[in-house]
């Protein structure tokens, strides 16, 4: 079970913001990462995502010691990082706060297999959301029994 992933993103407070909102969730500072903040569900199983400064990097210390963040003066756009995510809003309200934020969103299909909604932050990160009307599909594609059965598995 996945509880969180990071973004590096031009404004990360504006983003969580608006990622809290597609879960109906709260924003806070993330502690230790000055311009950072995370954006939560506010479920049970803890569900976060952090938004720091683009250009934010994690870096490993090759001392034994817990990673580092640091920065790259020259931070890359596009990235093949991105999340599938539920979220308790219809596709209207995801269309509408794409386009108030002028973002990038679309309706998209996944093989035949699923649809789901591509939300793409600050038109650089793409967000899979998965709406109620969505979620029935996706629930019967990622059951182990219909993974196997479609990955030719064991």
């Amino acid at each position: 079970m996945l509880h969180h992933i990071s973004f590096a993103v031009h404004d990360p407070h504006h983003v969580a913001e608006v990622v809290a909102e597609l879960w109906q969730g709260k924003v806070m500072p993330f502690p230790g990462h000055a311009g950072s903040f995370i954006a939560l569900a506010m479920d049970s199983y803890g569900t976060a995502i952090e938004f720091l400064p683009k250009g934010s990097v994690l870096k490993p210390r090759l001392s034994g010691e817990s990673s580092d963040w640091a920065s790259e003066p020259t931070p890359t756009g596009y990235t093949a990082t991105h999340v599938n995510m539920a979220v308790p809003i219809s596709e209207t309200e995801i269309y509408q706060i794409a386009k108030r934020e002028g973002w990038y969103a679309v309706r998209s299909g996944r093989q035949g297999l699923l649809e789901l909604i591509e939300f793409w932050i600050e038109n650089e990160i793409m967000l899979e959301l998965m709406p109620p009307n969505l979620m029935e599909s996706y629930q019967t594609v990622v059951q182990p029994d219909s993974l196997k059965a479609l990955f030719n598995l064991a």
